[in-house]
């Protein structure tokens, strides 16, 4: 598939009005998912997420079966084997507004959808692992919008834009007190003595689904995990380090700048307990 196709309130159209306030403030939030079989992954998990996002900001959501009709005429645009996989991009925007910042008292949000071909990714992260780079960008602490997907992504974007040596398959970042938060494009796990860890996204981050499914994974297995604080030098200490998003799943993180990890069969393990399949 090179295609990139796209579905904008139930609309086979690739335009958006510069008054939509998606475009014009940011105000708005997203999620990204796998399209494998003609079916979105962890659908019910993405858009459970979706409207949690929404309502931090004050939007309505769309409802699920809205949003899986506008799923399904996006698909039907496209022949067979393009229908059957991809990346899904699901935006939700406050809608079309006046100019200023405050929100207009009546607003129909905008549904957007995006379509495009999944990444190929080389066998040897799955197999070998991944380096991170230890980004100068630090995010912000914001508590409002702490762990929410929203549509101000520029942070990420210096962040990304960083990462030029190509050893490195993504950055990781931290906030202005040192801790760490998450990689640029997916959430960390860390793991010391049997202990199961994450940074805590209170103050900035995204909570991730793939990250959700691990905990949750866990403490279906008796063995909650741990959300808190995490510094540099214990992530550079743990047993075992993991990144994950929804479109790569999880790998190994086996180097961090110039400093090799620990590294075991940890990513392994866990794309196989959630039947993650290598595209």
């Amino acid at each position: 598939m090179t295609t990139v196709r796209y579905c904008i309130n139930g609309k086979l159209v690739s335009g958006i009005a510069p008054t939509n306030r998606g475009f014009a403030y940011g105000d708005g939030v997203f999620r990204t998912m796998r399209l494998l079989d003609g079916e979105l992954q962890d659908w019910p998990q993405h858009y459970q997420t979706l409207v949690a996002d929404c309502s931090k900001i004050q939007i309505v959501c769309p409802s699920a079966d809205l949003l899986m009709q506008d799923f399904r005429l996006l698909v039907s645009s496209a022949a067979a084997e393009e229908a059957a996989s991809g990346i899904i991009k699901i935006i939700i925007t406050r809608g079309e507004g006046a100019r200023g910042y405050a929100p207009p008292a009546i607003c129909e949000p905008t549904r957007v959808l995006v379509q495009s071909p999944l990444p190929v990714y080389p066998a040897a992260i799955y197999q070998q692992g991944v380096a991170l780079y230890t980004c100068q960008t630090r995010l912000a602490q914001q508590p409002l919008l702490a762990g929410i997907k929203h549509l101000n992504r520029l942070e990420n974007v210096l962040a990304r834009a960083e990462l030029k040596d190509p050893r490195f398959f993504d950055g990781l970042l931290r906030d202005y007190d040192g801790h760490v938060i998450e990689a640029v494009s997916g959430n960390l796990l860390i793991q010391k003595e049997n202990v199961i860890m994450t940074p805590a996204l209170d103050q900035c981050g995204v909570a991730g689904v793939m990250r959700q499914k691990i905990m949750d994974w866990y403490r279906t297995h008796g063995q909650p995990v741990a959300v808190t604080a995490i510094s540099l030098e214990q992530l550079l200490a743990a047993d075992a380090v993991v990144i994950a998003n929804s479109v790569y799943g999880v790998l190994q993180v086996t180097q961090i700048d110039d400093h090799v990890m620990a590294t075991d069969h940890w990513a392994k393990e866990l794309r196989s307990h959630l039947h993650y399949i290598i595209h």
